[in-house]
């Protein structure tokens, strides 16, 4: 079996590009660490693509067998065997296919042989796909120690591709848009190692992430990160110790201790509600780790050109111009529409455009 090792990686958006571009033709198949986001890639292509032509597929390989796919049943009139194929093919609608096989390299040897016809001729069983179809493949770096392996003969006939990270910027992106507890984004901005990957230089020392050799089995990641959501936002029914230990066996000791002592930070917040009152007198915090919150509690609840021209009054007294960008690129990306013609947001980027 063949060991995957790799050193150009593609982001997330770019997996997605190149399934939509090649996945007709060519197999991807998209490896990266644990929990960076690669069994999202499906709801992405759904969300890009719609489903008036095309049906989408997960499948967690895994998990199923032969029989699972498809089988051979007596027909007894003709005395010969009719050839069924899964309900989860979703045949006969004349719909194109998008399938996805995740943790592919973790089936079984057999299994993989069979997953290897569906890709090399896009055809399940004896069922030949729809002209179109697009078939894709996921699991985790041999490097991970998971138990992900490939024959090489495979290997050579899709186009395997290493899965980056996110950095902390683009993890709160998406993060702000799925609505993740405000605390955990801003707690990533002020700590962005937590994003860095146990293949970068100099991660030895890093106390969050995902390494093969270590003992734990539970680690701060995109996925886990937001899972922690949950428990953050019903930390007031929980002692502060419960809290902190749901949130250890989530995203990993050394985050969740930081992450308890970055939330108890948030008395000494001014709320969004208070700022808007009079923006430009109200108290500006000293503690960055409090502005940094409150700049995403802004960017959650701007709504209007007049919320967020009020909201910039304030904003332009804190004297860290780094937290003030925080704000300039989150309200940027996930609200562009109120942001792009706000006269007080053209004249930050002006006065501001060395930090972009």
């Amino acid at each position: 079996m063949a060991q995957i090792n790799f050193k150009l990686r593609a982001s997330i958006s770019d997996c997605v590009d190149i399934i939509k571009s090649i996945g007709h033709e060519l197999t991807p198949i998209i490896v990266s660490e644990p929990g960076v986001g690669k069994s999202s890639i499906l709801k992405t292509l759904e969300q890009e693509m719609g489903t008036d032509e095309y049906d989408f597929i997960y499948v967690d390989c895994p998990v199923k067998d032969m029989m699972d796919i498809a089988a051979s049943i007596p027909n007894h009139q003709t005395k010969t065997l009719e050839y069924y194929v899964s309900a989860l093919l979703k045949a006969g609608n004349g719909k194109k296919k998008v399938i996805m096989l995740d943790e592919f390299m973790k089936s079984p040897k057999l299994m993989q042989v069979i997953w290897t016809r569906l890709m090399l001729e896009k055809s399940w069983g004896d069922v030949q796909l729809p002209d179109g179809s697009i078939v894709f493949g996921t699991s985790n770096n041999a490097s991970d120690g998971v138990g992900d392996s490939m024959l090489a003969h495979a290997a050579n006939r899709v186009c395997l591709i290493e899965m980056a990270k996110p950095s902390a910027d683009e993890w709160n992106l998406w993060a702000s848009k799925n609505r993740v507890a405000r605390a955990i984004r801003a707690w990533v901005a002020m700590n962005p190692r937590v994003m860095k990957s146990y293949t970068d230089p100099e991660q030895g020392d890093n106390p969050y992430i995902f390494k093969p050799s270590g003992t734990t089995k539970s680690f701060a990641s995109p996925r886990s990160l937001a899972k922690a959501s949950v428990i953050v936002n019903n930390r007031d029914k929980m002692s502060e110790n419960a809290m902190t230990s749901a949130l250890a066996g989530t995203i990993g000791e050394a985050a969740a201790k930081s992450m308890a002592a970055f939330i108890a930070l948030e008395g000494r917040l001014v709320s969004y509600q208070d700022v808007m009152k009079d923006p430009a007198n109200v108290q500006v915090p000293e503690d960055v780790s409090a502005l940094i919150m409150m700049m995403f509690e802004g960017v959650d609840y701007i709504e209007t050109q007049q919320d967020l021209t009020g909201y910039m009054t304030f904003v332009s007294r804190i004297k860290q111009a780094e937290v003030q960008s925080i704000f300039f690129t989150m309200i940027m990306r996930t609200k562009p529409k109120v942001a792009r013609y706000n006269e007080q947001i053209k004249k930050w980027a002006q006065e501001n455009h060395m930090l972009m």
